[in-house]
């Protein structure tokens, strides 16, 4: 038997000062497309914002539904809008940005398992990282340069045989 470690470095920063400009931009994209959300039933509102190669940034949202499993997260509607109104264009980093209409949130939220692995996906795709920027309401926000920092052991098309 063989045992490892998969770990990565997490970036924890505590005030959005101390972020590079073009991270603030991106974490205030997300915040405002937040607000937009559609979220009656968890009432708990996500926005993403995907800064692209060429400069452009394309958001997204969550987007609820009563029929629970039709609704999308805000991470995918940022990343499949990407992909459809750029399709060769790389993303390079998505902030996300978490708020609840029942309680404070005080931690960044991460993607879901499904939007993990659609990032994922892209990063494949593009063979370039996409970084992550992830805020609360308050509190602290979370960086991470790839997604397979929070999704180690992906599946991927290499298991389909179609490298």
């Amino acid at each position: 038997m063989e045992k490892k470690r998969i770990g990565f470095d997490l970036l924890i920063f505590e005030d959005e000062a101390e972020l590079s400009q073009n991270d603030q931009k991106l974490l205030r994209a997300a915040e405002e497309a937040r607000k937009n959300a559609y979220a009656p039933y968890s009432r708990f509102k996500v926005g993403a914002a995907a800064l692209l190669e060429n400069g452009e940034t394309v958001i997204g949202n969550n987007q609820e539904n009563a029929s629970y499993p039709s609704g999308l997260c805000a991470e995918r509607v940022a990343v499949f809008q990407a992909g459809a109104r750029f399709p060769d264009v790389a993303i390079v980093s998505i902030a996300i940005s978490a708020a609840s209409e029942e309680h404070v949130v005080d931690m960044p939220a991460a993607p879901c398992g499904n939007c993990r692995q659609s990032i994922m996906e892209y990063e494949h795709k593009q063979q370039s990282p996409i970084s992550l920027l992830m805020k609360a309401e308050i509190g602290p926000i979370f960086k991470c340069s790839s997604m397979t920092d929070i999704l180690p052991l992906a599946f991927d098309n290499s298991f389909l045989g179609d490298s």
